[in-house]
């Protein structure tokens, strides 16, 4: 039903979290994945997965970028990109950003998926299709004290999700913006086991969710499973929040 078999993807930062998870339901689909990670473990983890395509890729770098688009070519085609690949920036208020931090962050988290979705597109459009799905947060429009940097360039990529839809509204490429809740990824639970009291640390991360849980890695692939299908066909230019109910 969903229309996905046979079809590729890129995938950035596929190697853990939300990545992983949605690497393997692209699988699962028939889909096949070219993943992008920097990390050994992670680059690892991927090869065990049939169908997946490994390329050590940093999206700040547009070398690694061309490959993971040269890759997916090597595969016949290009049908969808995610832009997963993010970082955070240790939750620093404006008045403690340093000009590296915030670099470093804008360049991975903003500036990357740019960079990906604009090597793509050159394929996409005389195929005269494709998906483009950007993975933000609910920090990116609903603020909060997630760290400036992050912040801003999540929002960022939630504005620039709505700038690229409707560029390529009339060329039939989608563009959607997925944005997680506070999700049980291994980012997540650094940023925990880096508190000097981690057990507080993870009793306030939930108490703060209305569903009195965090999300799962495997429920925001969902999502992102559904806005890449033709399920999903009417569905540009949206934002779709996955937060267990934190932006009521």
């Amino acid at each position: 039903m969903r229309g996905l078999k046979g079809r590729v993807a890129i995938v950035t930062g596929a190697g853990s979290g939300i990545g992983l998870a949605i690497t393997r339901l692209f699988v699962e689909e028939g889909v096949r994945v070219v993943g992008g990670d920097v990390v050994d473990s992670h680059l690892e983890e991927l090869k065990r997965i049939h169908e997946v395509t490994t390329v050590r890729a940093d999206v700040t770098v547009q070398s690694d970028v061309d490959a993971m688009v040269a890759a997916a070519l090597g595969l016949g085609r290009l049908d969808i990109v995610c832009n997963n690949a993010g970082i955070l920036d240790r939750f620093l208020p404006v008045g403690e950003v340093t000009d590296d931090v915030w670099e470093r962050v804008l360049a991975v988290n903003l500036t990357g998926p740019m960079r990906l979705s604009r090597a793509a597109l050159p394929h996409m459009l005389r195929a005269k299709q494709g998906v483009i799905l950007n993975v933000a947060s609910i920090g990116g429009f609903a603020g909060g004290r997630a760290g400036a940097a992050y912040t801003a360039s999540k929002g960022g990529l939630w504005a620039l999700t709505k700038a690229m839809a409707a560029d390529y509204l009339v060329e039939k490429i989608r563009v959607n913006c997925v944005c997680p809740g506070t999700t049980a990824t291994p980012s997540l639970e650094r940023r925990i086991q880096a508190f000097a009291d981690p057990e507080k640390a993870r009793a306030d991360f939930i108490a703060r969710q209305p569903m009195g849980r965090l999300g799962t890695d495997e429920e925001i692939a969902a999502a992102i499973l559904f806005a890449a299908s033709d399920e999903a066909a009417f569905l540009n230019g949206a934002t779709i929040s996955i937060d267990g109910g934190m932006t009521i």
